[in-house]
């Protein structure tokens, strides 16, 4: 595994996602001996990244990986996120990012990951009733004492991520972002490189769009983030699967596997970028890190590249008021 700087945090060019061992994607069930398996599995194989939230679950994705890290602790640059629980009265998400909630929520998730200290804390999202230059500051304070090494950003656009940065320095900005999804590229991506800001790309595999293994449209249930999202609909997932056959393609020639490709595709895409693919079974961890070893050519990268635009929003549309790309 090779590593990269997200400003001036090392880490592996390929994470982990943790949220679908628990949250999400959990109408399969869940598995936690096997999901500890995999973080496992993924160290083992040089990955340093792993992401998790408060909200995942909520709290429960942390307990899992405060008991999968015990022991494994300082091979981890632990990143997650605050901002989608209101401590203070509204309950889970309900945004809120003032600096009372801010302390409140990083307490509970040191007690929950068993540390001391937060290696990458995420606002998950942007809260409009609180300034960010407020967020910014309570997460500076947060660093001073030792309790978290860098401040990040997630789903945060331009004007957000300068404010934020001029306050206190943001070491990466996480989006969605993938073949399927490329908003960021004209707005966010030109600033995090004026800014030194490293990008960590979520659902860089399209939520599974992207592997070639979704090919029907009613296989996912009501607990599912990909049960009603409109790329996973009618006509939508058929030109979408259209798309994806045109990735398995050039997998094809590559004597690789979709997913790998996919992920090949974003590390060319800069040199401070590291996406976090999500699993919770030790075989696609194993795909999605073998990834790093893998060059596409410049035609192969051309033809990727060259792909029509996805169908079909990302989200659903009270998910989407909450971006900010």
């Amino acid at each position: 595994m090779r590593y990269i700087n997200l400003r001036d945090l090392e880490v592996s060019r390929i994470g982990l996602g943790a949220m679908g061992m628990s949250h999400g994607y959990t109408d399969s069930g869940t598995d936690d001996a096997e999901s500890i398996r995999t973080v496992h599995r993924a160290l083992d194989l040089g990955v340093t990244l792993i992401d998790t939230a408060e909200i995942y679950g909520p709290y429960v994705n942390e307990e899992l990986l405060g008991r999968a890290l015990k022991g494994r602790r300082d091979q981890v640059v632990l990143a997650t996120k605050f901002g989608m629980v209101s401590h203070r009265g509204g309950g889970a998400w309900n945004l809120d990012s003032g600096p009372a909630n801010i302390r409140t929520a990083v307490e509970g998730s040191l007690k929950r990951l068993g540390t001391d200290h937060i290696d990458l804390y995420y606002q998950h999202r942007v809260d409009p009733n609180t300034p960010i230059e407020e967020t910014a500051g309570a997460v500076g304070e947060l660093i001073a004492e030792g309790k978290v090494r860098a401040f990040g950003l997630s789903e945060a656009g331009p004007d957000t991520i300068r404010r934020a940065h001029a306050v206190q320095p943001v070491t990466a900005v996480q989006s969605e972002y993938s073949l399927f999804t490329r908003g960021i590229e004209d707005r966010v991506l030109p600033v995090l490189r004026e800014l030194n800001i490293g990008l960590v790309p979520f659902a860089p595999l399209g939520r599974g769009l992207l592997t070639g293994t979704v090919r029907v449209t009613d296989q996912y249930g009501e607990n599912d983030f990909r049960h009603g999202n409109p790329r996973f609909t009618g006509d939508n997932l058929q030109h979408n699967l259209a798309l994806a056959d045109r990735v398995g393609a050039v997998a094809d020639e590559a004597g690789a596997t979709p997913g790998q490709v996919a992920l090949a595709w974003l590390l060319a895409q800069d040199d401070h970028i590291a996406p976090i693919p999500g699993t919770k079974r030790v075989a696609r961890v194993e795909e999605n890190t073998a990834a790093d070893a893998l060059t596409l050519s410049a035609d192969q990268l051309e033809r990727l590249s060259s792909l029509p635009p996805a169908a079909g929003a990302t989200h659903k549309e009270g998910q989407a008021r909450m971006l900010e790309r």
